[in-house]
């Protein structure tokens, strides 16, 4: 067990005068229930139901109040009262629609009570069963696999920790944190991989785990497939998603396959709603609002890029190569940056856009675009510690925001450029590590 950075959130949302029930939301496997257990070690008493067991679902189907329901909960767990400061966990709430729609109780009735709900098919569940979330009677946080912060506390790597935590970040420190980045990139961020590598510091015996994984995974289809028809596609779709991962994807025929458009988009947003893959779409503006063009080709983002290491045989390829855009078309770093984006959202799930110019004749794709402040901040990944800016270019020609970032593999340098039809701005190269702080060097960049 090792702390996460959403203990951070949890503790405020604990601190909180207006503290709702909170759901924990995130994929199987993401650690929601072990980062729960760490928190509980906060309070007098923790009580904690997995409402995957049907007797533990049954004490919220009784039709009690909340008071008495509460009670229910203690006689089942022989417990006497309820001292002190009190977390109760309801894992896998998606099981019961009566213990959804009981939150808002808790919160009007024992507000002292800290609740606290997790489900990995929560959005699915909500979806088929038609269970309706207290509105405004609730609070939601979101967990992913762990960013890289994570990971390099998870190793104990704490000086390299302190050395990525200083804004800017010391030079002498970059090579060893490309270093344990490119680690990172290859292991992943699942929790029980990473908790393995740092026991044992052996790659190969990890196999296991990562099979592990996609096989719990896979087990899972049934719950939120409606037919045998849909499971079908769903497994194709999550078993082709690693290959299919990083590019931009057409829903026909997806992973080599007959299904049609309708068929693969449902069964990618059902996936989706899991947690397991994320839709990107491009936009087309170069201001704010940075409005994503849902009739356009979306770019898939899997969970977890060790994952997809594992499932495709990459893991080799990192022994072999000093730079991710190396290997696999060059999206291994495409993809590890667009993780640690999304890794940043524990508040709201914002997934991160990119930008497109669909021209016959000068078509162009930015990697990301951040929203900060009143500017669109433009992010390309490249290759090796230069490579051709071209579609980054053709956005600040048709920007008025004069600010763009390159992450590379190489050290922090701040420039003055121009685009080749002349246009200034000024460019920040950062180490890709720096990815999961972006945000954090842009407002410095503007600071300074």
């Amino acid at each position: 067990m090792f702390n996460r950075s959403i203990l951070h959130k949890l503790n405020a949302w604990k601190n909180s005068k207006d503290r709702k029930p909170l759901i924990l939301r995130g994929a199987r496997q993401v650690g929601k229930t072990t980062a729960i257990e760490i928190f509980s070690k906060s309070y007098d008493q923790f009580i904690s139901l997995n409402l995957e067991k049907p007797e533990e679902a049954k004490l919220f189907s009784q039709e009690l109040t909340v008071r008495d329901l509460f009670q229910s909960i203690l006689l089942y767990k022989n417990l006497p009262s309820a001292d002190g400061r009190v977390l109760l966990f309801l894992d896998e709430i998606q099981n019961s629609s009566e213990a959804v729609r009981l939150l808002r109780y808790f919160y009007e009735e024992l507000p002292k009570i800290h609740v606290v709900a997790a489900g990995s098919l929560l959005e699915i569940a909500l979806t088929q069963k038609n269970i309706g979330v207290p509105v405004g009677r609730v609070h939601y946080l979101f967990m992913f696999p762990l960013s890289f912060k994570e990971f390099l506390e998870a190793m104990q790597e704490q000086q390299a920790l302190e050395s990525l935590n200083t804004i800017p970040v010391p030079p002498f420190a970059v090579p060893r944190l490309l270093e344990l980045f490119h680690r990172y990139a290859l292991l992943g961020g699942m929790p029980e991989v990473i908790s393995r590598y740092a026991e044992e510091k052996n790659i190969v015996a990890l196999a296991s785990y990562y099979q592990s994984l996609f096989t719990s995974f896979l087990d899972d289809i049934p719950k939120y497939a409606r037919n045998e028809t849909m499971k079908r596609i769903i497994r194709h779709c999550f078993e082709a998603a690693p290959l299919e991962a990083g590019e931009r994807i057409k829903f026909a025929g997806f992973g080599k396959s007959n299904y049609r458009s309708r068929e693969v988009g449902d069964a990618l947003r059902t996936l989706e709603q899991a947690m397991l893959v994320h839709l990107l779409y491009p936009t087309t503006s170069v201001e704010i609002p940075l409005a994503p063009d849902y009739k356009k080709s979306p770019r898939l983002q899997f969970l977890d890029v060790g994952l997809i290491n594992f499932s495709l045989g990459l893991q080799g390829h990192y022994f072999r190569h000093s730079d991710l855009h190396s290997f696999f078309r060059g999206k291994i770093a495409e993809m590890i940056v667009g993780q640690e984006l999304i890794a940043g959202g524990s508040e709201e799930h914002l997934k991160p856009v990119f930008w497109v110019r669909e021209k016959s004749q000068a078509p162009a794709e930015v990697d990301f675009v951040v929203q900060f402040g009143k500017y669109a901040v433009p992010i390309e990944v490249k290759a090796g510690a230069k490579g051709t800016l071209k579609s980054l270019h053709q956005f600040i020609n048709r920007s008025p925001h004069p600010y763009a970032v390159r992450l590379y593999a190489g050290p922090l340098e701040a420039q003055d450029s121009r685009t080749p039809e002349g246009k200034a701005f000024s460019l920040l190269n950062l180490p890709y590590f720096l990815a999961g702080s972006i945000r954090d060097y842009i407002r410095w960049f503007i600071e300074h």
